[in-house]
């Protein structure tokens, strides 16, 4: 069985950033550079450092978004301009329709690009059009929105429902091909959905037995809860061996209804995106692990991405979208995929804590002291 592949380092930045200037160099001295006129060839800066990203995010239920994603891209597009560049911000709050009236502000107010994360990809594609009718570049932010987007940054998202899956077959062992596994997908409106699904049935079928599967509307903890407590009465609570929940809220939601329904010992439960509470329930033992997504280096370079697009760098923005994927409505848009890795009890020093994304003060709180202890974090 394949390991899942090493986090990406700031090394690989590192690299980028000196490929893009050594290629600059190059053209320069060629002369290339100041042939190309205008458009999307242009080497010279369309704008200056006086640019506006509009941020629109989905949802706050899934707790990285309002305290990483957001101030990240705040924070690399100010330093990026100096500090005249910034970032209006919207959370959907999990609707739709209030996402698509944000859309539409951002465009009346005339933003330079919007970085989107689309609650529903295909509802979307109208107020993605609007935008690029009105000049304005789009990228898609984590989940690859349809309709005419310039570019889209996020995870190599097959591959996280491939390691979480990787994780129950290894938790179980030997006992894998009889044991009864209940699935807990995301929402079919996301685009990353099929995804995750995908990579997961690639490890699991054939190998386990999946007695229960439910789609999980919008990403409610609510709805999920009230789920697993269906799966628990139709295959009973001992006989559940694991549960593939597609991420952490949906995680802890799972969790919640296996202690209510009077479990002593949690089966393996899968997550992802490494939040806090997440992380804390590794630490303990109630959640098996989480599908970490090294998501400060994603905001990262969406920051970078919505700059370098804005000032016509198209050197340095291609350098960050050497990947191509396909939506619905487009082929071969440009984009950058972020590898991913499971975080479980034995790896949080070289991943969360390594990254800066938490202290051990943050995970080790008065009630996982002892838990943390156990496993060496102090």
């Amino acid at each position: 069985m394949s390991a899942p592949p090493l986090r990406t380092t700031p090394w690989r930045r590192l690299a980028i950033a000196l490929t893009a200037s050594a290629s600059a160099l190059a053209l320069t001295g060629c002369g290339v550079i100041d042939a190309v006129g205008g458009g999307g060839g242009s080497a010279s800066p369309k704008k200056g450092d006086d640019i506006t990203v509009g941020l629109l995010l989905p949802d706050k239920d899934t707790a990285r978004f309002e305290n990483f994603d957001h101030p990240v891209i705040s924070k690399e597009v100010a330093t990026l301009t100096h500090g005249k560049g910034k970032v209006v911000y919207a959370n959907a709050d999990a609707s739709q329709d209030r996402q698509s009236r944000q859309f539409q502000q951002m465009v009346d107010q005339e933003v330079d690009i919007i970085l989107v994360d689309a609650l529903d990809a295909k509802a979307i594609a109208p107020d993605v059009q609007k935008a690029k009718d009105a000049g304005i570049s789009v990228i898609a932010y984590d989940r690859l929105a349809q309709g005419p987007i310039d570019a889209y940054v996020s995870h190599d998202n097959e591959l996280v429902g491939e390691v979480q899956a990787r994780a129950i077959i290894e938790a179980l062992g030997s006992k894998a091909a009889t044991s009864k596994i209940v699935m807990m997908n995301g929402d079919p409106a996301d685009t990353n959905y099929a995804k995750y699904k995908k990579g997961a049935l690639g490890e699991l079928e054939n190998r386990v037995r999946i007695v229960k599967e439910y789609d999980t509307d919008k990403w409610s903890p609510t709805v999920a809860k009230a789920n697993m407590k269906k799966a628990i009465q139709a295959v009973g609570l001992d006989d559940i061996a694991a549960v593939y929940a597609a991420n952490d809220s949906l995680a802890g939601a799972v969790i919640e209804a296996l202690k209510e329904a009077g479990a002593t010992t949690i089966p393996p439960v899968t997550g992802q995106d490494a939040n806090l509470d997440a992380v804390q329930r590794v630490v303990s033992g109630e959640q098996y692990m989480t599908a970490y997504k090294p998501f400060l280096e994603e905001a990262t370079h969406a920051a970078e991405m919505a700059v370098y697009k804005v000032q016509g760098r198209d050197i340095e923005f291609d350098a960050l979208t050497q990947d191509r994927v396909d939506s619905p409505t487009e082929k071969k848009i440009p984009a950058m995929l972020v590898p991913v890795v499971a975080l479980t009890k034995d790896n949080i020093k070289d991943t969360v804590i390594a990254d800066g994304v938490y202290t051990v003060k943050d995970i080790c709180t008065p009630k996982y002291a002892a838990a943390c202890a156990s496993i060496g974090l102090k």
